[in-house]
């Protein structure tokens, strides 16, 4: 059975980008010439994953296997193409990366550790010798800094299991102190004060959600790159 990757592709009509191009969310704003979100499903297709689509219904290229309506939220979203998967464990991306390539996917799926929760993240360094004029929220622990990527694997059992905590985590997956502060002030002041560490923060996390969970240090910049305001799209043109 092939992989499935989840594309999360939802959005807000009144997201102020989406205003501006008159489209049902940020994920179909023009970009090159084609929605934002086709770039993220080539890459998808490209790597041989079947593809569960979640978001407005219009017609795109490459076409998902499936495609479900958007349920209103990231949560929902992300619930519905969970449901909707045959496989025991899926890849999630958001449909905004208008770079990725199928060399990232193909490199997160080889080196994904076993766990039922693999988040990708990408070194500040990283992003910025290839996006000088990228601007992403990092967070400084000892091996560097670093910033949440925008695909992760799931383990699908176990998402269930863990679904309450895991549901807020995905919420703040940009925002690097809230997490923190999810996980204890212990680890949010070693967070503020660089002192933590990659194996220190994954026991943690595992710890609270019952769920063993490993951060994936990631060596392309494009899983770390998304559009979320205009001023974004003007940089990447």
């Amino acid at each position: 059975m092939s992989v499935e990757a989840i594309v999360l592709a939802g959005g807000r009509a009144d997201d102020p980008l989406a205003q501006k191009f008159g489209v049902a969310s940020k994920t179909l704003v023009p970009h090159r010439g084609r929605p934002l979100v086709e770039y993220t499903l080539e890459a998808l297709a490209q790597a041989g994953l079947d593809i569960i689509f979640v978001g407005p219904q219009t017609a795109l290229n490459p076409p998902p296997k499936i495609s479900l309506p958007d349920r209103g939220s990231l949560i929902a979203n992300l619930e519905a193409g969970i449901n909707a998967a045959r496989g025991e464990k899926v890849l999630v991306a958001t449909g905004d990366m208008p770079f990725l390539s199928v060399e990232a996917v193909r490199w997160v799926l080889q080196n994904a550790p076993e766990a039922g929760f693999v988040y990708s993240i990408i070194a500040k360094k990283t992003i910025e010798e290839r996006f000088p004029k990228m601007r992403r929220t990092y967070a400084r622990i000892r091996e560097g800094s670093f910033t949440g990527g925008n695909i992760v694997l799931i383990d699908k059992k176990l998402f269930f299991t863990a679904l309450p905590l895991l549901k807020r985590a995905l919420e703040l997956r940009k925002n690097s102190l809230a997490l923190a502060r999810m996980i204890g002030f212990g680890t949010l002041l070693q967070v503020l004060l660089g002192w933590a560490d990659i194996a220190g923060l994954e026991a943690k996390v595992s710890q609270i959600i019952g769920v063993p969970a490993r951060a994936l240090i990631t060596p392309y910049a494009e899983v770390g790159v998304d559009v979320d305001k205009e001023e974004d799209l003007q940089w990447l043109s």
